[in-house]
């Protein structure tokens, strides 16, 4: 789960993390007003949406006037902003934030992740900030710093220390650094943050350190323990369908292709996407319905997944071992009536009351596309796709 960077500047601030002054602002009005409320002669107007590379998009805007703060305000409130981390649907900006103008000496990189092939934590560091550390991997390597910590051990003074000294900073901004890197590290523990980064990490004119941005992500699987941080989500940065999905028990996530995908099981319904892909095709979604099979569940999750509508066929792929098939069949037929699809339907039953599942569906009268095997149920829906875009671009 993603937070805005307010979100994530006040949680690093709690763990004493110095941050610029600032205030959230959701109209022009407010906006003015926590201008005024923060001392000096410049502002900077943030757009809060779930995306890097704002500033490129237009996103930040550096301002030396109350009335330059409302035109900012006006040019971004409600405006859709797109970069190229949003993709060309881009997210709406539904607040922005108001923060101190800093007088920047110097710009740093510092980041903490989950690294799954070390079964540990990484800190990663730069003295080269307020660029993408992609970009920076690829024309500087030697300019990234990787520190690998042990979760059982945790966050060593040394290793802290060390990556002070690999950040060039001056003597004097060391134990400041050392307290910042450390408090990040102890907001990604406690938290169950996947990552913190800041970026830029800046020294101001004043031999101060803040975090002038920050981002932070956390593992859904340990919301129900972090009712706090739960709170945060925006679900207008979201997915809607996704948040339907969430809402019904579904896992659900949009894709760019065009043939809709309802399977049980992650890894069955990863295998399906990649033998769509080998048909040809390109699959619209991953949804996993998991062990439920009622037909009022079957429904919603066809339902969720026509909600797309670039979806040109659809298959239905289930191994039935806590599920039935007869169940699945009978909820497949259910949908199909109430929905009435106008897109072809290919379904493919395995598992447990196989053979019921079939006849149920054979004898249902709807034309449902049957397959035996998941590459003849990808083959026959990549064909029912592919006459289905072929009768549309003829006009039928």
């Amino acid at each position: 789960m993603n937070i805005h960077e307010y979100q994530a500047k006040e949680i690093l601030a709690g763990y004493g993390v110095k941050i610029p002054e600032g205030g959230l602002a959701y109209n022009t009005e407010e906006a003015i007003q926590r201008a005024r409320e923060i001392e000096g002669d410049t502002w900077v107007v943030k757009a809060q949406i779930h995306s890097g590379a704002r500033g490129k998009a237009g996103g930040i805007k550096v301002c030396k006037t109350h009335d330059e703060v409302e035109a900012a305000a006006e040019a971004l409130l409600g405006k859709n902003l797109v970069t190229h981390q949003t993709g060309p649907v881009g997210k709406i900006c539904s607040r922005i934030y108001i923060e101190a103008g800093s007088n920047i000496t110097k710009e740093l990189y510092l980041s903490f992740m989950i690294d799954r092939s070390t079964e540990g934590v990484i800190m990663i560091g730069s003295a080269q900030g307020g660029m993408e550390i992609e970009t920076l991997a690829k024309t500087d390597p030697e300019a990234i710093h990787k520190i690998y910590i042990e979760p059982a051990v945790g966050l060593q003074d040394f290793q802290a220390r060390k990556m002070a000294f690999a950040l060039k900073l001056d003597t004097t901004l060391l134990n400041h650094a050392v307290k910042t890197i450390k408090a990040c590290y102890r907001a990604l523990r406690d938290l169950d943050a996947n990552s913190v980064e800041i970026n830029p990490l800046v020294v101001t004119e004043n031999n101060e350190l803040f975090a002038l941005d920050a981002k932070m992500d956390f593992d859904e699987n340990a919301l129900f323990r972090r009712h706090k941080i739960a709170e945060l989500r925006d679900n207008t940065q979201v997915d809607s369908r996704e948040v339907a999905a969430a809402e019904s028990g579904l896992s659900y996530v949009g894709l760019d292709g065009d043939i809709g995908c309802m399977i049980n099981g992650a890894g069955l319904a990863m295998a399906t996407m990649d033998m769509i892909k080998l048909a040809g095709g390109e699959p619209a979604n991953f949804l996993d319905v998991g062990g439920g099979a009622s037909a009022e569940r079957t429904e919603r999750a066809f339902r969720l997944v026509l909600a797309d509508q670039g979806v040109k066929a659809m298959l239905v792929n289930i191994f039935a071992g806590i599920n039935r098939c007869d169940w699945i069949a009978e909820g497949v037929v259910h949908a199909v009536k109430n929905i009435d699809m106008k897109i072809p339907l290919v379904v493919r039953l395995s598992g447990t009351n196989v053979e019921e599942g079939r006849r149920i569906i054979t004898e249902s009268g709807l034309p449902i596309i049957t397959a035996d095997t998941l590459a003849d149920a990808a083959e026959k829906v990549v064909k029912a796709r592919n006459e289905k875009v072929a009768q549309a671009s003829k006009g039928e």
